[in-house]
């Protein structure tokens, strides 16, 4: 299909270039547009409808307009062609233009975009405009290297455009187009990342993506998209909680749920479920339902491969080669028929059935060469990567500084304008002051009486403050008394018989969040023991339970004493085993609590505070 694709754009972008002798659009007639016009026109129609946009060019270069191009145009339309090929699934077959387009907006702006705010290049147009389109080629370029299987450049063509865009714009320009191109960028190079395995720069690029997803959103799902790429990579990292908040942020965010997101979501979301929460039965019943909606022939094999994986690893061996068998005969990749000549080979093996492993074995045979060169390749693509985020760190670090001399600039013109003020009021004062002593001789008496009077108001005044200073210190000491009492109630709390009983438990089952919860189900509290701890909380922090209840009413009784429980400073791991709940469940009503109570801080420390002052 993608040949076929490539083959098409390469007839189409002949037949642009070769009738020059067509009649004059009647729509750029009309307008009386001008070449460049006419480009802009087609440009702005692209972020919107692409396919329109490419009819549009196709018609432009045909027609006398395509005569009328200078170099900066000439470029500029070699640019176009490239972006609507890409947008319409059509390969790039204008290869040689757009590494000269690429050059030549690079002499126009350069990379670092130093003091461009504000300046216009030859043609009286704003060099900022200018370096979007430079952004744009090197884009571009990099798709090129993309579809030749050069990552290396493609990498730096990527890197490149995020350089150029961050060098010319501050965060509050990067709105509208620009924050979706930003985002595009970002996604390509999530892609790259992911495929070569190399999981912390896929989910920092993931997660920029989603920044500017969020100014300017690339599509109806695709949010949803990145959220769940990021979850993948947070599952090869083995880290739940993340693999949990993404996999859910991707379901909320879909729109519609009849799209491959949707089935590829669903499939993570079943081997999550098989691997994390053990529950086969489950997730093989999901996998079977998406392989049913699945759209193609294609995306139903890839869904047999994981089912095959997982009966495979559940000891179901018959089931697991029924289905492997299918993928190894119909696979159009050979990834994935390699996968299934491996899972068939181990199945032989643990059958004892040498003879049929020995047919999958040729399959198994890696290219040490290519898996050297393709090492290299990811080490290459990292060492760019880290390249690329200390530039970031120290334009961000140079950005400071030269807020923190705007900054001194400003102090010292405030200075500056203080000592002014100052010396202007001083200068008045001296003059009330000579005023002053020429009204002394007739006033002296009145001032001396004055005085008096103030001496004496400033005595009263003294034993004022007095009295008000011992009264504060009296409550001052009278709260510390409280404080203390508060103290010494709470240190009572631990040493409740229920209280040490399940910190002896805690301390001997040192348990782990990533285990099955019913491995300690030795170690569980029973319902006695919860109302137990309930009202060892009552009796020493003042009715807790009902004061909580009371301040919080969306409290339910279950999360009553889950509250109990994190004021002995319980974990969400510890909390799993004794209640024997899955550690996610634990865990999402932990978060639930935390929104309830509006806190921040870890619960034991909330409750805590809560426990030891009035509600």
């Amino acid at each position: 299909m993608n040949k076929c694709l490539n083959v098409i754009g390469v007839v189409l972008v002949l037949l642009l270039f070769s009738y020059c002798g067509r009649e004059r659009m009647q729509r750029f007639e009309e307008q009386g547009s001008s070449a460049h016009t006419a480009l802009a026109g087609i440009d702005s129609l692209m972020w919107r409808r692409a396919d329109s946009a490419f009819v549009l060019l196709q018609e432009f270069v045909v027609g006398p307009e395509a005569e009328e191009l200078d170099t900066f145009d000439g470029h500029y339309c070699q640019v176009l062609i490239a972006e609507l090929l890409f947008k319409n699934d059509y390969g790039q077959s204008n290869r040689e233009e757009v590494l000269k387009a690429v050059g030549y907006f690079d002499s126009i702006v350069g990379m670092d975009g130093a003091d461009i705010h504000g300046k216009a290049d030859t043609r009286g147009v704003s060099v900022q405009r200018d370096a979007f389109l430079a952004a744009r080629a090197h884009y571009i370029d990099g798709v090129g290297f993309y579809e030749q299987g050069d990552l290396a450049n493609a990498c730096t063509e990527y890197l490149n455009t995020l350089r150029i865009m961050e060098s010319h714009f501050s965060e509050k320009e990067l709105v509208d187009k620009k924050a979706r191109f930003m985002a595009l960028t970002y996604g390509r190079l999530l892609v790259m990342f992911k495929d070569q395995f190399m999981t912390e720069p896929a989910i920092y690029c993931g997660k920029q993506y989603l920044v500017y997803n969020q100014i300017a959103p690339t599509s109806l799902n695709a949010k949803a998209n990145i959220l769940y790429n990021i979850g993948l990579e947070y599952h090869i990292l083995d880290e739940t909680d993340s693999v949990v908040f993404y996999y859910e942020a991707a379901f909320n965010a879909l729109h519609d749920r009849n799209t491959i997101v949707y089935r590829d979501l669903m499939t993570s979301q079943a081997l999550f479920d098989y691997y994390d929460l053990h529950d086969t039965i489950k997730a093989l019943d999901s996998l079977k339902s998406m392989a049913v909606q699945a759209a193609s022939e294609a995306e139903r094999i890839a869904r047999y491969s994981t089912i095959g994986d997982i009966y495979e690893n559940a000891g179901q061996l018959d089931s697991a080669k029924f289905y492997q068998e299918l993928v190894f005969e119909f696979a159009e990749d050979a990834i994935g028929q390699k996968l299934a000549a491996k899972a068939l080979h181990d199945i032989a093996i643990s059958e004892g059935d040498t003879l049929e492993a020995n047919q999958y074995a040729p399959f198994l045979i890696e290219d040490v060469a290519a898996a050297a060169e393709n090492q290299t390749q990811v080490s290459k693509l990292n060492d760019m990567f880290q390249q690329h985020l200390q530039w970031e760190q120290e334009r961000a670090e140079a950005e400071r500084q030269q807020a923190a001399r705007l900054r001194r600039n400003r102090m010292i013109v405030v200075v500056s304008v203080l000592v002014v003020v100052a010396a202007l009021l001083a200068w008045l004062l001296i003059r009330r002051k000579m005023k002053q002593q020429r009204d002394e001789a007739s006033q002296q008496m009145e001032a001396e009486r004055q005085t008096h009077r103030m001496e004496q108001a400033a005595i009263s005044g003294r034993l004022k403050r007095s009295n008000q200073e011992v009264r504060e210190l009296k409550d001052q000491i009278k709260q510390l008394d409280d404080l203390t009492a508060k103290t010494e109630i709470a240190a009572s709390f631990d040493e409740e018989p229920i209280c040490r009983l399940i910190m002896d438990r805690v301390n001997e089952g040192q348990f782990k969040s990533q285990m099955d919860c019913t491995i300690y189900k030795d170690y569980a509290l029973g319902k006695e023991q919860v109302m137990a701890l309930r009202e060892a909380a009552d009796r020493h922090f003042g009715q807790f339970t009902s004061r909580l209840a009371k301040a919080y009413p969306e409290l339910t009784r279950g999360d009553l004493d889950y509250c109990c429980l994190y004021l002995l400073g319980l974990s969400d791991a510890d909390i799993s085993a004794l209640m024997q709940k899955a550690y996610p469940t634990v865990s999402q009503r932990s978060r639930k609590i935390k929104a309830i109570l509006g806190e921040n801080s870890p619960l034991p420390i909330a409750l805590r505070g809560i426990a030891s002052n009035d509600l």
